[in-house]
């Protein structure tokens, strides 16, 4: 695994992780959330993956901008 590809799923799992943190606080601080446990789990995943998505584009864009 190329250390590109190794900060890029970090990022994606930071996150995932982050999205679950706010949603807790969420929780705790605020009410109920509309969806459930499943839900909040799917939410995770799809925010970490755009986040590892967004991150491998973006250091390919930074890394052809350095090389010029």
């Amino acid at each position: 695994m190329t250390p590109r590809r190794k900060a890029a799923l970090l990022w994606g799992v930071i996150g995932g992780l982050s999205f679950l943190v706010a949603a807790q606080g969420y929780v705790l601080l605020v009410a109920r959330l509309p969806v459930g446990t499943l839900g909040l789990l799917g939410v995770a995943v799809l925010v970490g993956s755009v986040a590892t998505v967004t991150t491998g584009l973006l250091q390919r864009r930074l890394a052809q901008k350095e090389q010029r």
